[in-house]
């Protein structure tokens, strides 16, 4: 006989995954009234084995139930609207780094203007900030350079959602103006950027790639861009993203890869990787819930940074997945990666799971010093871009780094874990399932986002909170593993790496080191503890001035 703890719990699961099987996808469905056999049906999928008396006492809590769901549903919940359970990546044993700030750019001492002033379109933010602080060049003359640059290849590129030509030329000339008064703001004053159009910016149309929304204007300004116009920084374009933060396709078609315009761009932040290795901004803004950083940085060449999860407000951006968001730069170099999160990080007033932890960052720092390891056993499995990654750890250790093998947790399943992301996407995008409008999304095959939402609402919220928790003991484990190191080296996209450290809420570097053999951009990631971003952009900065791979542009937009 069962006992009454497996009766209680039986309901419980049938009420959530009853409901979503009565409910289905459409509002506009005549409801059915449930019985034993819909109970029966959905025993297999939750794994439980009920009898005949316990499915005929579930049901009258089960459409009471759905009564209830069906009540809350009519309320409109924007997709600003965050859930009052957060994550926290910290583990109670850790330690944060306290008092202030400190930086130090490493900036060059001399850069000079080229007589073409075109070139000025690949130089990197750490470059274009002397040239416009010694006012050798204006902003106005660069934002209308980028401009003309946006005009000219984005429709190549499909990377361009919103050109925000008046906007970027008010906010040059003001710089200008205050640079030559002596108000220096700091050293992203007067320098353009792109932002990845799930960004909100007031007066503009805030679209997230998805014909759904292609005309949407969202209330109020994001914190990042709040704080990239009070730096000073110049908005010049609105970039394409991947159809609500998935892949490179969206409403207006692929993105492409600056190097190969016959292959995507890779997403989702698929138009600020490709606009910047472009030479279309002088930087970008991304985000990542499961690679949508390290992938597009990777396929179009850029140097990319994943924050810690907590680092950077994610307040007037798209929701995909509240525990598993980040925001972070799209740069040429690491240096300028650093440059960026230095302006856009820290708390607002708004996302509650941002922390006020000091940044530190030495351009110059002796990575020799630091303790290091790499994941020996990623990168001893046969994968195509082996033969770079193994010239980049013999470059690592030419800088006197001595490497540790370390290997990441295998004792908890990291793949099935992807419910947390798929459930809490499904919830962001709930009236978008049940008003049909996911049909108006470019991709409709099985991996696409509409049959994703659909399969998450069968979900149950046991099986979800089951998720958490094991995600709990990851981080645990995770987190002692990095305590011993200040960077661990991993393939980009080695074992379950990717996905068990976009769970945990580790930062992640990832720079080029190279090109593979049809000459498309490889890269190499950089983890970190919670927190140390600086650490980690050191060790980028200095692989990155020993191997120059960041410097190389495609010949198509340097014509």
């Amino acid at each position: 006989m069962k006992s009454r703890m497996t009766l209680n719990l039986s309901r419980i699961l049938m009420v959530f995954v009853l409901a979503a099987v009565a409910a289905g996808c459409g509002q506009d469905k005549k409801p059915q009234e449930l019985t034993p056999n819909d109970v029966r049906h959905a025993e297999e999928l939750i794994g439980l084995d009920l009898t005949g008396q316990e499915r005929d006492s579930l049901m009258e809590g089960v459409r009471d139930q759905k009564e209830s769901y069906q009540q809350m549903r009519g309320v409109d919940l924007p997709n600003s609207v965050a859930p009052i359970v957060e994550f926290n990546p910290v583990p109670g044993w850790m330690e944060l780094p306290d008092g202030g700030s400190k930086v130090n750019w490493g900036l060059p001492e001399e850069v000079t203007v080229p007589e073409d002033p075109e070139e000025l379109a690949f130089y990197s933010v750490p470059e274009l900030s002397v040239l416009i602080r010694e006012r050798k060049i204006t902003s106005e003359e660069l934002t209308r350079m980028y401009i003309e640059r946006l005009k000219e290849y984005s429709d190549t590129l499909k990377c361009l959602i919103t050109l925000t030509e008046d906007l970027a030329i008010k906010q040059a000339r003001q710089a200008d103006r205050e640079i030559r008064q002596g108000q220096y703001r700091g050293p992203l004053h007067g320098i353009p950027y792109g932002l990845k159009d799930l960004v909100s910016v007031e007066g503009y149309k805030t679209t997230w790639g998805a014909a759904a929304y292609k005309h949407q204007e969202l209330e109020g300004n994001a914190t990042v861009y709040r704080k990239l116009r009070d730096a000073g920084a110049v908005l010049v374009a609105k970039l394409s993203m991947g159809a609500l933060a998935m892949g490179d396709v969206w409403y207006g078609g692929t993105t492409k890869n600056p190097w190969d315009l016959e292959q995507g761009s890779s997403g989702s932040s698929a138009g600020s990787a490709s606009a910047t290795v472009a030479g279309l901004v002088g930087f970008s803004l991304g985000t990542e819930t499961y690679g949508s950083i390290v992938s597009p940085s990777t396929r179009c060449g850029a140097s990319g940074l994943r924050p810690t999860f907590g680092r950077v407000s994610r307040a007037g951006a798209m929701a995909l997945s509240w525990t598993m968001d980040k925001i972070g730069p799209i740069c040429r170099t690491a240096k300028g990666s650093a440059m960026v999160l230095h302006t856009i990080e820290g708390p607002d007033q708004t996302d509650r799971t941002v922390r006020d932890v000091p940044f530190r960052y030495h351009a110059n720092e002796k990575v020799s010093q630091m303790k290091v390891g790499y994941l020996k056993d990623l990168f001893n499995n046969d994968y195509p871009t082996r033969k770079n990654d193994s010239i980049a750890l013999a470059k690592i250790r030419d800088l006197g780094v001595e490497l540790h093998p370390v290997s990441l947790p295998d004792s908890i399943p990291v793949s099935p874990m992807m419910v947390i992301l798929e459930a809490e996407a499904a919830t962001a995008f709930d009236q978008l399932t049940r008003s049909n409008r996911d049909s108006l999304l470019v991709a409709q095959h099985q991996n696409a986002w509409p049959n994703i939402f659909r399969k998450a609402r069968f979900i149950p919220a046991v099986e979800y909170l089951k998720a958490n928790r094991l995600r709990k003991i990851l981080a645990e484990q995770v987190n002692q593993l990095f305590k011993e190191y200040d960077v661990i080296v991993a393939p980009s996209f080695g074992g379950n790496q990717l996905l068990t450290t976009n769970l945990t809420g580790h930062p992640c570097a990832v720079v080029p080191n190279g090109f593979d053999e049809e000459g498309h951009p490889t890269s190499i990631s950089f983890l970190g503890n919670l927190f140390e971003e600086g650490k980690i952009l050191e060790m980028a900065t200095a692989y990155q001035k020993a191997t120059g791979h960041e410097n190389q542009h495609p010949d198509f937009f340097t014509d």
